[in-house]
């Protein structure tokens, strides 16, 4: 059997920034277990398998799409997603205005616009967290940094902490915690990736309105370079806290990355983004 793969740098205008997909096209289900040993092979945070409904990659409209760490599937993943969509569009040259992918997380849509690609997906917004009954593993997450709020989004276990004003870029990106210390600390299963944000300093010339890294040991991840699903989680705090239905929002990775972020009048969230393919072959198997 022969697969064609790719690998595409999402969430930048540039090559080897953004996060990095794989994305395999594939033409008839596999099994569950080949599905993730080809995402262990890939090794990166995630590898995305697009499957062919009625029609070709070309011309289709519906496709599968499912996502898989090197550990185990995911229920939602944005910059994959992205990286689908790009591989269809750019290489694929899909005729059609807007693309559907059936997923764990429902119906995502994806269209075109410019440069850019806009991901119609749906708004996590996360519910306050006590975090006395997580003290420990907040301690392992950002040390002795103040917090200012801490929510959690059950539908995709995201654990979201964010810092207090008071703090600035310069300590999000410093932080350093261990994925061993985070394993730790959580291990009821509840939570897939813990999102450490920070508010835009409105002083400065960036324009962004939040900053925040993403961390996911719990699925095989040290540290996710740029998320779309964090996002959706995200938006749905910072719109509200930030009364705002347009955002600019940067995650702070090694690799970095810049989204684009608007609230749907249906209470879903448009993410925008670009992406760059950078390489392409066939898995053999």
């Amino acid at each position: 059997m022969e697969i064609p793969v790719f690998t595409v740098d999402a969430f930048t205008n540039v090559p080897f920034k953004g996060n990095p997909a794989a994305v395999c096209l594939i033409e008839n289900e596999l099994r569950d277990d080949l599905y993730q040993s080809i995402a262990a092979e890939m090794n990166l945070s995630e590898t995305a398998f697009i499957i062919k409904r009625n029609m070709d990659f070309s011309s289709g409209v519906r496709f599968g799409l499912r996502w898989f760490t090197p550990k185990s599937e995911y229920p939602l993943c944005g910059h994959a997603t992205l990286a689908s969509a790009a591989v269809l569009f750019y290489l694929k040259k899909n005729v059609n205005p807007v693309l559907v992918f059936e997923t764990m997380s429902g119906e995502l849509y994806v269209r075109q616009h410019e440069e850019s690609l806009i991901m119609d997906f749906p708004l996590n917004k996360p519910n306050p967290q006590d975090q006395h009954e997580i003290k420990e593993l907040l301690k392992a997450a950002v040390g002795d940094l103040p917090i200012q709020d801490v929510c959690y989004s059950p539908t995709i276990k995201n654990l979201m902490v964010r810092l207090a004003d008071t703090c600035d870029r310069s300590e999000l990106v410093s932080l350093r915690p261990e994925a061993e210390s985070l394993l730790r600390d959580e291990t009821t299963g509840k939570i897939n990736s813990l999102i450490i944000t920070l508010k835009g300093a409105e002083s400065t010339q960036s324009g962004y309105d939040f900053y925040s890294r993403v961390f996911a040991p719990w699925v095989g991840v040290p540290e996710d370079p740029v998320t779309g699903s964090a996002h959706t989680v995200l938006a749905g705090y910072w719109s509200e806290k930030l009364k705002k239905k347009k955002m600019l929002a940067y995650q702070c990775s090694s690799r970095g990355g810049e989204l684009k972020l608007e609230i749907r009048n249906d209470g879903r969230v448009d993410i925008i983004g670009q992406a760059q393919i950078i390489l392409q072959g066939t898995l053999k198997i």
